[in-house]
């Protein structure tokens, strides 16, 4: 079954982690470079913290951890939005089994409102959750580059 749970200030290690090994399969579509201590750069990490808009969530297979998401209000293009899936991942362990589909929907279904969610067109995994997962909001498809895409979306 799965669960959200929020992350908390002492979780923040745990969170820090996860984004590492996330950002790390990232760069399968982003040329990002590493810092002097090995670590991937992520600009707004600390504001999860501080900015009481931004949440993010641990998602868990029963007891098992198994992935994270993190949501903030902030548009890509500078609209009213209430939720921006800025990061999500479900790890590739638990990918088989449709946990990712899940998690994504119980994500939408506690957070009502306007969303926007963002996929590199290279990565056809996240084009093919995003694609399926969204298409009952009926999306609104926008390009914000030439490899990225974002949709647009309102959650009753």
């Amino acid at each position: 079954m799965i669960r959200l749970q929020g992350v908390t200030p002492e979780q923040r290690q745990l969170l820090f982690n996860l984004n590492q090994k996330y950002l790390y399969e990232m760069t399968n579509y982003y040329d990002d470079p590493l810092d002097e201590w090995g670590n991937l750069h992520y600009g707004h990490f600390d504001e999860y913290f501080t900015d009481t808009a931004r949440t993010a969530l641990l998602i868990y297979d029963d007891d098992a951890l198994a992935g994270f998401a993190m949501l903030n209000p902030y548009s890509y293009f500078g609209g009213k939005t209430d939720h921006v899936m800025a990061e999500f991942t479900v790890f590739p362990m638990y990918r088989r089994r449709h946990l990712a589909t899940g998690a994504a929907e119980a994500i939408f279904e506690c957070c009502p409102g306007r969303w926007e969610v963002k996929f590199n067109e290279k990565n056809a995994a996240a084009r093919s959750l995003w694609t399926r997962v969204t298409a009952r909001y009926a999306p609104t498809v926008r390009r914000l580059s030439d490899e990225e895409t974002v949709l647009c979306f309102a959650v009753e």
